[in-house]
């Protein structure tokens, strides 16, 4: 249950912080579906890091578009400004970040997600699937960024894809 509840709150981030410049988007914001502001709410990250992670965003001008694909799959489609404020809640130390995608998000016929982003990118794991996939539990990263869901929740994979980890926000804050 632990992990299950793990893995939403990692997408859960990711979904909230996946933003970007998409070089279409005000040819597309007055066609068809309409780009909405997409909400960020803040968060702690607890048991990641050595200290719990206050999660805040300074800048949230991101804005997302839903859309359906024919074989019944649904499409989020992210981009805008967007920065995310780490803060260690032991010490007040904090820092900031510009998380600027773009990124899609792909929701599957059968449950299953699919999140894809470039750019820089807010990186939410467990320790224990950070460790499995080689990556900080918290961090920020730039390049190609892939990540899949299973239907039943679990984190079935988590890659770079020839990108790299900018920040690890556990040693930054440390």
């Amino acid at each position: 249950m632990m992990r299950r509840f793990g893995v939403i709150v990692a997408l859960g981030a990711l979904l909230g912080m996946f933003a970007g410049v998409l070089a279409a988007s005000p040819a597309l914001a007055g066609r068809g579906h309409k780009w909405e502001l997409a909400q960020a709410q803040p968060f702690t990250v607890q048991g990641s890091c050595a200290f719990d992670v206050g999660v805040t965003f300074p800048v949230n001008k991101e804005y997302q578009k839903v859309l359906k694909a024919a074989d019944g799959a649904v499409l989020t489609l992210f981009t805008g400004s967007f920065k995310i404020t780490y803060t260690n809640l032991s010490t007040g130390k904090a820092i900031t970040e510009t998380v600027s995608g773009p990124g899609k998000v792909t929701t599957h016929a059968d449950g299953s997600i699919t999140a894809r982003l470039t750019g820089h990118t807010g990186v939410f794991l467990p320790p224990d699937l950070a460790q499995q996939f080689g990556l900080p539990p918290v961090s920020v990263t730039a390049g190609p960024f892939t990540e899949s869901v299973a239907a039943d929740g679990s984190l079935t994979s988590a890659s770079l894809n020839g990108g790299h980890v900018l920040v690890d926000v556990c040693a930054a804050l440390s």
